[in-house]
């Protein structure tokens, strides 16, 4: 394999590492937002944004750590036939099956940047009591999308690189 596609292998990689690791902070944030709203609900008025807060930074954990996960090989996968395989077998199902994967990622980064579009140009809110700004979460949405379709891509070049027997 050229040195260039090694090169982008490996800092796909760590930037997705550094990435996913960061999102895995992202949980103490939402136990300390959800234990300000329970102790808010027991002991005076509930806050508004507690829940909308969470619901956030749900998102953005999945969404970042999204690609970390696939490159953990956390992700779901169904292991009726796969495991039987051999390497190589895997290697050209993966090089074959990620394009699905790539297309789907691109249509859903295509919406979400227009979507993201929309909302800096137009100030969008959420509905509700608190109406938070939408444009913060889309963005870290397509963030999270774009680092998914870097991990397939990624993925894409270690499995040729499988086939052709050399590994990176």
């Amino acid at each position: 394999m050229p040195r260039f596609l090694i090169a982008y292998v490996r800092f796909v990689e760590r930037v997705n590492y550094l990435f996913g690791r960061l999102a895995m902070f992202l949980l103490f944030a939402l136990m300390g937002v959800l234990l300000w709203g329970a102790i808010a609900r027991a002991g005076w008025h509930p806050q508004v944004w507690t829940d909308e807060m969470a619901q956030f930074i749900v998102m953005g954990y999945f969404m970042i750590g999204g690609a970390y996960a696939m490159q953990m090989g956390s992700a779901v996968r169904m292991d009726l036939l796969y495991s039987r395989w051999s390497d190589t077998t895997k290697a050209a199902v993966d090089a074959i099956t990620i394009f699905a994967l790539i297309f789907y990622l691109v249509v859903l980064l295509w919406g979400g940047i227009d979507s993201t579009a929309y909302a800096l140009e137009y100030g969008e809110r959420r509905r509700g009591l608190w109406r938070p700004y939408m444009a913060p979460i889309k963005i870290v949405m397509c963030v999270g999308i774009t680092l998914m379709i870097l991990q397939c891509t990624a993925f894409l070049i270690r499995d040729i690189a499988k086939l052709r027997g050399r590994e990176i």
